[in-house]
């Protein structure tokens, strides 16, 4: 295929930044003429031009609206800057973790990945575009602020001048001559791969999958994934069919569409209704969903809940279940700082068992790319955070599906020495478990969406100013003293740089804690979002009902906040 390259003059759009994980638009907006073409010849603009010139990029997405034109976008704007190689997903459908994954194994330089995550998806709702580095992690800041500082001052973009859109349904390669000027020449090649092979060989390395397969034929485990219609129905069958055995019947909106069928891609239980529905009917006995594009998952056993708190918690406690885990080694721990403490007291706990071999944790900010360092630097193998990710050193993202297989190789090995004839071992009879054993971490979050801006920002200095006067006059909740309020700041122990204004910690002294922070996921207005967080180690009071256990910690963020009176809005928009 022949192309020339085209100078397009254009001029900056306002507001193309990269939040925790990457450019997130309405769609009206991201179809902009010009717009995402900027965005992308930013990316290139702040790459060296050793790269640009040697390296290859992989390219896919969640197949979200908008996914198909931009994917050709990017292959045109790629092309242009003389790329020699691009590794496109077939029909551009790829999972954020599988993405990771081929980043790493085929030594890329980065990735495209077109995806909005858990936001809904279709013409009136949202796209997003983000970019992931040579080790298959989300752009560190550092990037990320260069992309947008270039986006304030763009002029011009090239694009490749195809002769027709390349055809990405079938696997293969397509060179693309590319003629810059009368006398210079570049050649890309477009090689069309299945997203699914390389992302089942990582599945491979890290479980026993047979023992699994085992185990799911013999105990007849009742089991029920829900793709909601998004990204990782491309991956379900292969995984949870093919590989472990189980009949197609328990797969549930396994088919992508642009818009997720209309529904919310988020795995948790006001979204994935449906899937919660039969679960605590007592249908089913596991149960999984995954987000748009695959990086989040939700847990939920017999009529129970796994709080991705606990989910993470759990892992760590029997990581020995996990056999990337036991022939690797268990390095360390680590959560975002708004996830509940309940992986902490596990890593104290395995500590002291066995002090010769000591398991590192670390808190860090909200965005998986905080733990691609301590990946990278061997201090890591395990991590998650409290909005439903969880993943392990194999790939440098969070990973839905991974974590799925994760639960059910934890139940296949506890199930292994189970008595003939006893009950099966249940998810929720590990959580109960886990609890009697290192306590409980009372936990909820309150989310309120599409604030304005002006508002939060309002909210946020409200609380800021309250911080001292809180502590100076020694306020209590329980009879604990507040003894730490401030805007968390993040040291990375690898590369020593300094993440500020993470949000705003009230914690008293019994570990209790109080969080607020804007996220940045969303496209329009902000997000507040607002944590609790307090520990219970007696066992008369593991089974208490979580508002009542959280009620004074309510109480006192709805009452210090005024976020009634300040936002207007008199209930959170989600409870999780």
């Amino acid at each position: 295929m022949e192309a020339s390259v085209k100078v397009v003059t254009t001029t900056p759009f306002e507001g193309q930044v990269m939040g925790t994980s990457g450019l997130r638009k309405r769609v009206a907006e991201a179809s902009k003429p010009h717009y995402l073409q900027n965005f992308v010849q930013s990316i290139f603009d702040c790459l060296p031009a050793e790269t640009k010139r040697t390296g290859s990029f992989v390219v896919g997405g969640d197949g979200r609206y908008l996914n198909k034109e931009v994917l050709q976008i990017i292959i045109a704007v790629a092309a242009a800057q003389g790329v020699p190689q691009l590794l496109v997903a077939r029909n551009g459908l790829a999972s954020t973790p599988a993405i990771s994954r081929v980043i790493r194994m085929r030594h890329a330089a980065g990735g495209f990945l077109m995806t909005a995550s858990h936001n809904p998806g279709g013409p009136t709702h949202d796209f997003g575009l983000k970019f992931n580095t040579t080790n298959g992690g989300p752009a560190l800041k550092e990037l990320t602020d260069a992309i947008y500082q270039k986006t304030k001052t763009i002029t011009a973009y090239k694009i490749a001048v195809l002769p027709r859109p390349l055809d990405v349904s079938m696997l293969g390669t397509t060179k693309i001559t590319v003629h810059h000027d009368a006398t210079t020449t570049t050649t890309t090649t477009v090689e069309v791969f299945d997203a699914t092979a390389d992302y089942i060989a990582m599945l491979r390395e890290a479980f026993d999958l047979p023992a699994i397969r085992k185990f799911l034929t013999d105990s007849k485990l009742r089991v029920v994934i829900d793709s909601l219609n998004a990204v990782t129905g491309a991956y379900t069958r292969a995984v949870f069919v093919d590989e472990l055995g189980l009949p197609e019947s328990c797969l549930a909106n396994n088919v992508p569409m642009e818009d997720f069928g209309g529904g919310h891609p988020d795995p948790n239980l006001v979204y994935a209704k449906q899937l919660v529905d039969k679960m605590f009917s007592g249908e089913y006995d596991f149960g999984a969903a995954f987000d748009g594009d695959g990086d989040r998952n939700m847990i939920l056993g017999n009529k129970f809940f796994v709080t991705p708190s606990d989910s993470l918690a759990v892992l760590a406690a029997n990581h020995r279940t996990i056999r990337h885990f036991r022939e690797s080694g268990f390095r360390g721990v680590a959560r975002s700082m708004p996830t509940s403490a309940a992986v902490d007291h596990v890593v104290e706990a395995l500590n002291a068992e066995t002090p010769d071999a000591h398991i590192g944790f670390f808190e860090v900010p909200t965005g998986w790319k905080f733990f691609g360092n301590l990946m990278d630097s061997g201090q890591l193998s395990l991590c998650g955070e409290e909005s439903f990710g969880t993943g392990c050193n194999l790939i440098r993202e969070k990973d839905g599906i991974w974590a799925a297989v994760a639960w059910l190789s934890v139940l296949a090995v506890r199930n292994r020495d189970r008595p003939a004839g006893a009950p099966a071992i249940g998810v929720a009879d590990i959580v109960r478990e886990h609890w009697s054993r290192y306590g409980r971490n009372y936990y909820s979050r309150y989310d309120y969406e599409e604030v304005s801006t002006e508002a939060a920002a309002r909210l946020m200095k409200h609380l800021a100013d309250e911080q001292p006067r809180l502590l100076r006059e020694g306020a209590t909740c329980g009879g604990y003293k507040l003894v730490l309020a401030d805007d968390f700041s993040y040291a990375d122990p690898v590369d020593h740089s300094v993440t500020s204004n993470q949000g705003l910690r009230f914690v008293f002294e019994d570990g209790s804690r109080i969080i607020f922070r804007l996220s940045g996921t969303g496209s329009v207005g902000a997000t507040i979002r607002v944590y609790f967080d307090k520990y219970e180690g007696l066992s008369e009071k593991l089974t208490l009902d979580v508002p009542k256990a959280l009620a004074e910690l309510i109480q006192l963020a709805l009452k210090w906040s005024d976020i009634a009176a300040i936002t207007g809005r008199q209930a959170p928009t989600i409870i999780t």
